[in-house]
Order: structure tokens, then sequence, then C-alpha cells
């Protein structure tokens, strides 16, 4: 699976975790130097806490356009420091 913004590959993976139709990326195989940390945060009943990174491709940002669960549940153990991505972030195989 890949994640494509801006026209580059944002994330890269055979091994994705797949819940509520999203694909979880593991963090190697997200490249960090496009991600900046952002404040937003939200809380998923069953995940836990989810905080959110701002993309920024070729100085162009993509504010909260990743997730991750640094610390999640037990029930959404197998998410733990994966990343999702949304608002326009082409997820495809």
């Amino acid at each position: 699976m890949k994640a494509i913004w801006n026209g580059v590959v944002i994330a890269e993976s055979d091994a994705t975790v797949v819940v509520e139709n999203n694909h979880y990326f593991p963090a190697d195989s997200v490249k960090a130097e496009y991600l900046r940390d952002s404040a937003t945060t939200t809380v998923c009943p069953w995940k836990g806490t989810a905080s959110y990174k701002t993309l920024v491709v070729d100085g162009t940002e993509n504010a909260d356009a990743a997730w991750v669960y640094p610390t999640p549940r037990d029930a959404a153990a197998q998410i733990k420091d994966h990343y999702a991505f949304w608002k326009g972030v082409t997820v495809t195989a």
C-alpha cells in the first residue's frame, strides 16, 4: 500500500493494518521528513487518543492529514505507532 499526497509517496508498506476502512502504516514505513507535529488530538472510545501530524510537501501544508495512536487502548493494540491518512491523501495498492 502507498499513501500519496501532492505527488509524493508519504508512506509505503506491505504490512498495513486495516481498521474501520483505514490503512494504518507502520511508523518505519512513513517518511518522517514530511510530518510536522500538530497540537490536535481526538479521542475514540475504543481506540484511545489519536495525535495528529501535518503533512508538508514542497512547502505546501495539509493540516492534521495524518494521525497515530501512540498509546492505544488494548482493543486497538495492533495499531500502536501506526499512521493513517485522510484529507486528500490517496491510499492505494
